[in-house]
């Protein structure tokens, strides 16, 4: 499957729930988001026959975000159903890791391969203060028991954000020296609540460098990350920069909402229905899709807010 500038499209992101049980500032209104009736999100045996269509013209990475996707009633056994599927090479999930310690396990055994934990602090008061009804100690938890359960590699995101956690570039980055992780710094876009924050919020990713002047860049991977590494340290660090150095140009994913509509572009408002869509029909709105994505998602600044029409967490983060 490609786009109509050449881009091979094989990577589908699912959301499976816009709940979450954190409400971290720049992701979601201090009293969350109205949970929707069973009838309003798409069902595990609907997400599985989007999968289907999708593998069926050459999608071949899956990863469920939400929300947090943890909280989604039969995540272990949707995972199970998408693991299953011939073609998929790769199943991931990204998470606040605070249900993790309980569930990587199963998750594992069920087929994810890896996760992708949110961490933007170490400093408690300043967790709870983000997210709002998180926990630095379960996330921490979920860390190590992702690690336990090797659904490597266990990426950290850490959302930069200037005068927040800007002072802790340095702590979050000496992970990589204690764990075989990778930690990705991650410029704050202008979406949802983020979108209304002070310019001084929103930090260039080359931050990191200025602060850390001993990293080492590494070759890179593949993916959008800018990748280097402390010396001596197992783990490596990223650098994720949506906003002073797109990448849209490598862009090769498909975003699928918990209400059953794709988007071609994270920060497009151009969204296709495929609920209720099956065989053919669905095969040939996700080609639409494909053909639908832009060259880029234009005008997108710390003064300029994302043209999505929705919140992060109704997208899929």
């Amino acid at each position: 499957m490609q786009d109509g500038f050449g881009r091979t499209i094989d990577y589908l992101r699912i959301s499976v729930t816009d709940l979450c049980n954190y409400r971290c500032r720049y992701c979601m209104p201090p009293e969350g988001v109205a949970k929707r009736g069973h009838g309003d999100i798409l069902r595990l045996e609907e997400i599985e026959e989007i999968a289907r269509a999708a593998v069926s013209l050459g999608v071949r990475k899956l990863r469920l975000t939400g929300g947090e996707p943890l909280v989604r009633r039969g995540i272990v056994e949707l995972c199970a159903r998408l693991a299953a599927i011939p073609g998929v090479e790769d199943l991931a999930i990204t998470t606040n890791g605070s249900l993790l310690p309980q569930m990587a396990g199963e998750l594992k055994a069920a087929g994810v391969r890896r996760v992708n934990i949110s961490l933007d602090t170490l400093r408690e008061k300043k967790f709870q203060q983000l997210t709002r009804q998180g926990n630095l100690t379960d996330t921490l938890r979920g860390v190590e028991e992702a690690l336990r359960q090797d659904l490597a590699p266990v990426k950290i995101n850490t959302v930069l954000i200037g005068g927040c956690n800007d002072d802790e570039i340095g702590n979050l980055a000496a992970l990589t020296c204690l764990w075989p992780v990778e930690v990705r710094f991650i410029e704050l876009m202008p979406i949802g609540p983020a979108a209304q924050f002070g310019t001084e919020a929103f930090l260039p990713a080359d931050t990191v460098l200025q602060r850390l002047p001993q990293l080492q860049e590494e070759p890179p991977d593949g993916g959008v990350a800018r990748l280097y590494r402390l010396p001596g340290a197992p783990g490596r660090v990223g650098l994720i920069t949506p906003l002073s150095c797109r990448f849209c140009a490598g862009c090769s994913r498909l975003r699928l909402t918990a209400d059953g509509k794709l988007k071609p572009c994270l920060h497009s408002a151009e969204e296709i229905e495929v609920r209720g869509l099956h065989g053919e029909d669905l095969r040939q709105a996700l080609l639409r899709a494909a053909a639908c994505k832009p060259a880029d998602y234009g005008a997108l600044s710390r003064t300029e807010r994302s043209r999505a029409h929705r919140d992060m967490n109704q997208i899929g983060g």
